[in-house]
C-alpha cells in the first residue's frame, strides 16, 4: 500500500479523506490556503503545504503548486476529493507525468466522460437512453432558437463542462432565450474556462438518480446501486438517500439502471469510483444525465447501506489491488439519508453565511454519522463553497431514517453564523417528503406550502440548548477564553 498520500482538497471532505488515511497507516500531507491554516484538515495530518493566497485558482486549483508540494513532501499519491481538480483531465495527466498516483479514473476516461456532450455520446453507443437534446455545443443564437423550437419548450441550457449546476438555465419561452443563453455561457466560462452550451429538453418534475459504480484496473466492475438526489437547490443536492424510495417499490428499475451504468462505463475503460447520473420520469423511464469522475459528496449513504468503504477501494484501486467483491456479493441493509450542512440562510435564497462559529453542539448515537470539517472558533471563509459537514444516519426502515435524522438534527447547534439545520427539520416534517413522493422541483412545491416558523421561537429555542450546554462549562476568562462573548451572553440573558 501507499506510504504517503497527499490531499489535494480542503474542508470536511480533506478531514474524511485524512482519516481513512490514518486508519490505513498511510502518512497523509494536507495542503492549504491562506483561508485554511486553521483549518481542522492541517490540524489532523501527518504533514501540511502552504499553497498560497486564498482564491482557489492560486491554491488548490493551480497543478504547479500541488505537484511542487507532492515532489517536496515525495508522496506516492495525490486523492483530490471533490471538486476543485477532481475532474480535470490535465491534472491526472500531470501526476502520472510525474510518476504520482492519481487517486480516481485515467486521465482519457475522465476526458470521455467529463465532457457532457462526450458523455451523451458515449451513453447512446452503448445503449443507454439519453434525454433528447443536442449532441454538439450550440453555435449561436439562431441554432439555439432552431433547436429549441424542435425539441419544445421548456428546455434546458448546460454547460459542457463541469457541474453543480453552473451555467445551467432553464427557458420557459422564446423571448427568453437570448438573455438566458448570454448568461449561462458566462457563467460557465468564469465556473470552467469554458462557454459551450448545448440543449436539452426538460423532463419535468423528474427524480435525479444517481448509481454509484467501482471498477478496478483488472477488468472487474461492479455497481453498488442508486443514490435518491432529488432534493435540490440551484440545481445543488442537500438531502440524499439509499435507497431510493422509488425502488422499493420497483425493485427491477435498480437492475436495469445498474446494467446502464456499467455499459456506460465499460464504453470509457472507466477504473476506480465514480458515478452514473439519471432521470427518472412519472412512468419511470429513466434518462443518462451525466457523470461524476470522482468520489461524491453524498457516498456516506452509499456506505452505511452496503458496508463498504468507497474511499478505502479508491486507495485500493489506485494502487493496483483487485476488487474482492462481485456484483453477486453487493447487498442494500436498511436506509440511510443524508443532509448537507451549510453556512447559508434558506430564507434569504440560500445566501453564504460566512463567519466565525461560536457555538457548537455536534449529534450522535446509534446510527449516526457526522463527516465534519468545522470546531468552535472556526471562521468560515468567504472563499470556497459553504459545505461545512455532512450529517447521515442509518435506520431499518426509512422511516426509522427520517426519525433517527430528525433527532440528530435537534441535537444539532451551531451559532455565530446561519445554517440550514432548522431547515431540514420543516423539509423531514413535511407529508409529501415523508410519502416519498420526490422530485427535482420538491423545494418549489416545499416552499409553496410551508408555513414559515416563528424565528422569535427558534432563537428561544437555540438559546436554551447553547444555555444547557454552557452549564457543563467554565465561566469565560477576561482573555475571551473558554464560553464564547455570545454564548456567555446568552447564559446572562436567560438568567434574568
Amino acid at each position: 500500500m501507499f506510504g504517503k498520500v497527499l490531499v489535494s482538497n480542503r474542508g470536511e471532505i480533506g478531514v474524511r479523506l485524512i482519516r481513512a488515511l490514518r486508519e490505513l497507516g498511510i502518512r497523509s500531507v494536507a495542503v492549504y490556503s491562506d483561508a485554511d491554516q486553521a483549518s481542522l484538515a492541517v490540524s489532523l495530518a501527518d504533514e501540511a503545504a502552504y499553497l498560497g493566497p486564498s482564491p482557489s485558482t492560486e491554491s488548490y486549483l493551480n497543478i504547479g503548486k500541488i505537484l511542487d508540494a507532492a515532489g517536496r513532501h515525495r508522496v506516492d499519491a495525490i486523492h483530490p476529493g471533490y471538486g476543485f481538480l477532481s475532474e480535470n483531465p490535465d491534472f491526472a495527466e500531470a501526476c502520472s507525468n510525474a510518476r504520482i498516483v492519481f487517486v480516481g479514473p485515467p486521465a482519457e476516461a475522465i476526458r470521455r466522460l467529463g465532457s457532457k456532450i462526450s458523455a451523451r455520446k458515449l451513453a447512446i453507443a452503448a445503449g443507454a437512453p439519453v434525454v433528447p437534446g443536442t449532441e454538439q455545443p450550440v453555435a449561436d443564437l439562431d441554432q439555439a432558437k432552431s433547436i429549441a423550437r424542435s425539441l419544445g419548450y421548456p428546455v434546458l441550457l448546460k454547460a459542457s463542462a463541469g457541474g453543480g449546476g453552473k451555467g445551467m438555465r432553464q427557458v420557459d419561452r422564446e423571448q427568453d432565450l437570448a438573455s438566458t443563453l448570454r448568461d449561462a455561457s458566462s457563467e460557465a466560462q468564469r465556473a470552467f474556462g469554458n462557454s459551450e452550451v448545448y440543449i436539452e429538453k426538460v423532463v419535468v418534475e423528474p427524480r435525479h438518480i444517481e448509481i454509484q459504480i467501482l471498477g478496478d484496473h483488472h477488468g472487474n466492475l461492479i455497481h453498488l446501486g442508486e443514490r435518491e438526489c432529488s432534493i435540490q437547490r440551484r440545481h445543488q443536492k442537500v438531502i440524499e438517500e439509499c435507497p431510493s424510495p422509488v425502488m422499493l417499490a420497483y425493485p427491477e428499475l435498480r437492475q436495469r439502471m445498474g446494467e446502464a451504468a456499467l455499459r456506460i462505463a465499460r464504453a470509457a475503460a472507466y477504473t476506480n469510483a465514480g458515478t452514473m447520473e439519471f432521470l427518472v420520469d412519472r412512468d419511470r423511464n429513466f434518462y443518462f444525465l451525466e457523470s461524476n469522475t470522482r468520489l461524491q459528496v453524498e457516498h456516506p449513504v452509499t456506505e452505511l447501506v452496503t458496508g463498504l468503504d468507497l474511499v478505502e477501494w479508491q486507495l485500493r484501486i489506485a494502487f493496483g489491488e483487485r476488487l474482492t467483491i462481485s456484483q453477486e456479493d453487493v447487498s442494500w441493509s436498511g436506509s440511510a439519508m443524508e443532509c448537507r450542512i451549510y453556512a447559508e440562510d434558506p430564507d434569504n435564497s440560500f445566501m453564504p453565511s460566512p463567519g466565525r462559529i461560536e457555538h457548537l453542539r455536534e449529534p450522535s448515537g446509534p446510527g449516526v454519522r457526522l463527516d465534519s470539517g468545522i470546531y468552535p472558533g472556526f471562521t468560515v471563509p468567504l472563499d470556497y463553497d459553504p459545505l461545512l459537514a455532512k450529517l447521515a444516519v442509518w435506520g431499518p426502515a426509512r422511516e426509522r431514517a427520517i426519525g433517527r435524522l430528525d433527532r440528530a438534527l435537534a441535537e444539532y447547534s451551531i451559532s455565530g453564523i446561519r445554517t440550514n439545520v432548522a431547515f431540514f427539520r420543516e423539509v423531514l416534517a413535511d407529508a409529501e417528503f415523508r410519502a416519498g413522493r420526490l422530485s427535482t422541483a420538491f423545494l418549489d412545491g416545499f416552499f409553496s406550502r410551508r408555513t414559515k416558523p416563528d424565528v422569535s421561537l427558534e432563537s428561544e429555542a437555540a438559546a436554551a440548548l447553547a444555555l444547557a450546554a454552557s452549564f457543563a462549562q467554565p465561566e469565560p476568562a477576561a482573555s475571551g477564553e473558554g464560553v464564547s462573548g455570545w454564548l456567555a451572553e446568552a447564559r446572562r440573558n436567560l438568567l434574568r
